[in-house]
This record gives structure tokens, sequence and C-alpha cells, in this order.
């Protein structure tokens, strides 16, 4: 179990140095499905897991400016604030359920995600600049720097998203950045690139939300197993980041698509033959 643990680990942390996100979305599976941990006590350890693999790599990307911190700081208040509601939820719903929701949001996500690569380039975002003004409608612009214009309706719009990443990282146990990607470039016109390393702060602060939470609730949380996964989790984090620069945006997104699809099938089969 212990060299399964780290090596788990290091996957969580190669599609979080990757992608940003799909660390909780694999973390769950795995704890579950290889290490035989029941989904409720799983959701604790893959959000201490996530959350502190992820701070491994938000400090070098800060350093090297590819984190946008206001957008990046609104989202994780947010987020903190929804990761209690997601705790509660989790505790009314039947583990099964659970799971086989869990997969469909997956699925849902990898869909939008695949469908935007295919439509841009540069992964520009569903948030153009005003550069052809009278036609823009979305809530959120950039200026022709790319710096975003948080207004008060970009504000709300993003608040809104954060606060629905926490409630789904506190109800799944994942730290949100399957979902805090795709939102960043589908509504804040971010890069693919630079979102990977906004949502890596995003979750760091709503996993710890999310465990606090938890364990407030009267979970516990493997400290053992937790170590075991953070061991693995530092390379796999430097080797996913090592991997990201070499791919271009559209790329980047195609891949974390179609891991997400194949955890979400591999979920929803492991729910119906159990």
């Amino acid at each position: 179990m212990f060299g399964l643990a780290i090596l788990f680990g290091s996957v969580v942390g190669f599609a979080l140095g990757m992608t940003g996100g799909g660390g909780g979305v694999i973390a769950v599976p795995m704890l579950v499905y290889g290490l035989a941990i029941a989904p409720r006590d799983a959701v604790g350890v893959s959000l201490a897991a996530v959350g502190g693999t992820a701070l491994f790599g938000t400090i070098p990307r800060l350093i090297q400016g590819e984190v946008e911190l206001r957008t990046g700081l609104l989202f994780a208040v947010a987020g903190m604030m929804g990761a209690p509601l997601g705790t509660y939820l989790s505790t009314r719903i039947p583990e099964q359920l659970l799971l086989v929701l869990f997969a469909m949001l997956m699925l849902l996500v990898a869909t939008r995600m695949w469908m935007k690569a295919r439509k841009s380039e540069s992964a520009c975002g569903a948030c153009p600049t005003q550069a052809a003004p009278g036609t823009d409608r979305s809530a959120c612009q950039r200026d022709a720097d790319g710096k975003l214009k948080l207004n008060s309706r970009c504000a709300r719009l993003l608040i809104l998203v954060g606060l629905a990443t926490g409630v789904l990282s506190g109800m799944f146990g994942v730290g949100g950045g399957f979902v805090i990607v795709p939102a960043l470039v589908l509504f804040s016109g971010m890069t693919i690139h630079r979102a990977v390393g906004t949502s890596l702060l995003v979750i760091v602060m709503v996993s710890v939300s999310g465990v606090t939470s938890h364990v407030l609730s009267g979970n516990e949380v493997s400290l053992t197993l937790t170590l075991q996964f953070l061991l693995g989790g530092f390379v796999g984090m430097w080797l996913g980041g090592l991997v990201a620069q070499q791919l271009k945006g559209p790329t980047l997104q195609k891949t974390f698509s179609i891991a997400v699809v194949l955890i979400a099938c591999f979920v929803l089969f492991k729910s119906a033959i159990s």
C-alpha cells in the first residue's frame, strides 16, 4: 500500500502540474478503487493531498508571473465560502450516487473544454477584448494588453462560478481545478497556461477550506496516507510542469479533456458493477 500511495500521488501531481486540475478527479477513484478507501474518507485525503501538492506548484509559478493574483483570489475566497456547503451536501447523498454524479460532472466539463479547444487555436477564452466594440456581450472583458477589466458584472460572474467550485470541492473531495481551469478560460478570457498557474493558487485555498469543514463535520483524514500521496505528488508536479511547457494551449486542453473522460467512464463502470 505504501508504494501504491506514492505512485498514485505522483500521477495526481503530474495531472496538476500539466493541466492545473484533475488532481482530485484522479485521486478519489484511486483511493476508492486502488486503495479500498471509503468514498467519504477519500474526500478528506484527496483534498489535503491535492491542496499540498498544488501549493508546491504554485510558488514557482508565482515567481515566474504565471498566476493572475486578483482573479485567483476572487475565485478562491468565493470557493472557500462554498466548500462547507458542499461538505454538508455530501453527507446527505448516498455514496454510490455521489460517485455517479461526480462522473457525470466530469463528462460535462471535459466536453466543454474539448469544444473550446477546437474553436480557438489560441485558447483565448469566451470573453474577448474590446477590439470589436458592440459585438461583445460577455460579462468579462480584457484590454489590449490582456489585463482583465474587473467590472461589477464580471466580478459577480466570477464569484458565482467560484462559489460553485467550492461546493463541488467540498462535495466530491476535489481541489476544483477541473472546474477552475475551464471556468477561467471560458469566463475570464484567460489563456490556458496562465489559467493552470492561477488554478493552483485557488486549489490551495479552497482545499484548506474543504479539509477544515471535512474535519469539523466529524470526519477523519489519514495523515500517513496523505503524506505518502504528497511525496509522490511533488515529483509528479515537477514532471507535469515540464511537459506542460512543451504543449500548445489547444493541445493541453484536449489532453485534459481526454484524461477526464477516461476517468469518468471508469468511475461509471465501477459504480455499475458494484
